[in-house]
């Protein structure tokens, strides 16, 4: 198992939570993709948008439903100031690279910011680490054990 791998599944133990990885099989590069692969909705894709606090190493993670999209000026305004993260400081940081990057294992503490949209559906779907590596979760618990906030910063 990764390093990455092996990090989202000791601190999803350490939460309490019983998660199963998955390897996809099949691409899934882009949520529709992804949720092609799982049969389920595009919106149970959990996507991880990072942003960078200017002038600081800090990252913040926005977790939205696949197909939703961070508006900027919103996450902003409940985050502070924030700028584009680049692939390089995503994986210095997070310890993942785009694509893979899961809600939870990360090298650095992230603060985290949850879609209401997700709350819609019983199960949704996150990457585990890798591009090709997803686990299923209540989004509820998802919520809760991440330490999440709950907010409006979709477009």
């Amino acid at each position: 198992m990764s390093k990455s791998l092996t990090r989202v599944q000791a601190e999803a133990e350490a939460l309490g939570l019983n998660i199963t990885i998955i390897r996809e099989t099949s691409e899934t590069t882009t949520a529709q993709m992804a949720a092609d692969a799982r049969g389920c909705s595009v919106d149970q894709i959990v996507k991880s948008i990072l942003f960078r606090v200017p002038d600081s190493d800090e990252h913040v993670l926005f977790l939205t439903a696949g197909g939703n999209r961070v508006d900027m000026a919103k996450a902003a305004a409940l985050a502070g100031p924030l700028g584009r993260a680049d692939a390089a400081s995503i994986r210095a940081y997070t310890g993942f690279a785009i694509g893979g990057v899961s809600p939870l294992g990360h090298l650095n503490p992230v603060r985290k910011y949850f879609d209401r949209k997700l709350l819609d559906f019983p199960t949704i779907w996150a990457a585990a680490g890798t591009p090709n590596h997803v686990f299923e979760i209540d989004p509820q618990l998802l919520l809760e054990k991440t330490g999440a906030v709950l907010g409006d910063f979709t477009e």
